[in-house]
C-alpha cells in the first residue's frame, strides 16, 4: 500500500529521475505485454515500482525539507511517516533476499554492504519524518492554544499575564495594526543584529496547517523562542515599544503540551470566508 498520493499531487510539480525512470520501465513492459513479451505480473511489478517512486519523492522533498513544516497537513505528516515505515520495510526485505543468497553460498558476505547501508538510511529517514510528524503536532498545539488564549477569562485584562486554569499566557494588544508585509522585515532584521543569527519563525502568515484546521493565520506570526529566555525577553520589549499586539505563551494549554513561542500579531480566529 502507498500513501494517498491526491492530497500530495500539489507537491508533485516535477517528477524526479527515479519515477521517470519507473514510468519509462512501465510504457516499455506495457508495450512489450501488448506483442506478448511480457506478462502481466511484470507489468503489474512496474506500476508498483511507480507508486514506490512517488512515494520516495515526496518523502524525500518533505522529509529534507524542501517542503516547508507548516505547508503540510496533520494528515500528511502521518502519511509521511508511514511512507517513510514502509521504505524501511522494503530495504529490510530486499535484505533479508540478499542474506539467503549468502546464506545458500552463492554471494559472498560483502554483498550485503549496499543493502545495509540502504536499511541504515531509511532508518534515518523514518527517524527524520517522525521529528516532522512531531513538530507538526508541535505546531497544532500552538494554533490551539492560540484560540483558547484569544478570549480572557472573566477579571482579566488583555495586556496582563494570564494565571489560573490557563497556562501563563501574556497577552499584549498594542496600539498597532500589525502587517506582515511591511512590518515583519524590520523584526527580523533587528533580531539578527541583536543576537548575529536567523530569527526562529515557526509559522509565517496563512499556511496549510492552519488552513487545514481552519484558523486564519493572515498577518501573524509564531516565533520559536521561549519568552523567558534572553531572545524572548528582547522580542517582547520590543513588540511592546513598537505598540505590536503579541501573545507569548510559555507553557502548555490544557493539558495539551505546546512549545514555549511568541505569536506576533492579533489572535488566530476560526476562518470565515478567506478565499
Amino acid at each position: 500500500m502507498v500513501i494517498g498520493l491526491a492530497c500530495f499531487s500539489s507537491l508533485l510539480a516535477v517528477d524526479s529521475p527515479a519515477v521517470e525512470n519507473a514510468r519509462a520501465r512501465l510504457a516499455n513492459l506495457q508495450g512489450l505485454l501488448a506483442a506478448g513479451a511480457a506478462s502481466a505480473r511484470q507489468v503489474e511489478q512496474a506500476e508498483i515500482a511507480v507508486a514506490h517512486a512517488k512515494e520516495d519523492q515526496i518523502i524525500d522533498q518533505t522529509v529534507y525539507g524542501e517542503i516547508a513544516i507548516d505547508e503540510l497537513t496533520e494528515t500528511q505528516a502521518e502519511e509521511i511517516k508511514a511512507a517513510a515505515q514502509r521504505r524501511l520495510a522494503r530495504e529490510r526485505a530486499k535484505l533479508a533476499d540478499a542474506a539467503k543468497l549468502v546464506s545458500a553460498g552463492v554471494a559472498p558476505r560483502s554483498s550485503l554492504l549496499p543493502f545495509e547501508d540502504l536499511v541504515d538510511r531509511a532508518r534515518h529517514v523514518v527517524s527524520a519524518a517522525e521529528d516532522r510528524a512531531r513538530t507538526v503536532n508541535d505546531l497544532i498545539a500552538q494554533i490551539r492554544a492560540e484560540e483558547a488564549a484569544s478570549v480572557p477569562p472573566p477579571g482579566a485584562t488583555m495586556d496582563a499575564p494570564i494565571q489560573g486554569p490557563m497556562p501563563v499566557v501574556t497577552r499584549f494588544i498594542g496600539g498597532m495594526k500589525f502587517a506582515l508585509a511591511t512590518d515583519f522585515k524590520q523584526i527580523v532584521l533587528a533580531f539578527e543584529k541583536q543576537f548575529n543569527r536567523k530569527l526562529p519563525i515557526s509559522a509565517r502568515g496563512q499556511t496549510a496547517l492552519h488552513r487545514s484546521l481552519g484558523f486564519d493565520h493572515r498577518d501573524r506570526v509564531d516565533i520559536g523562542v521561549n519568552p523567558d529566555d534572553p531572545e524572548g525577553r528582547w522580542l517582547i520589549s520590543y513588540l511592546e515599544k513598537a505598540q505590536i499586539p503579541f501573545f507569548a505563551f510559555r507553557a502548555s494549554i490544557r493539558g495539551q503540551a505546546t512549545a514555549p513561542h511568541i505569536h506576533i500579531g492579533p489572535p488566530s480566529l476560526r476562518l470565515r470566508n478567506l478565499d
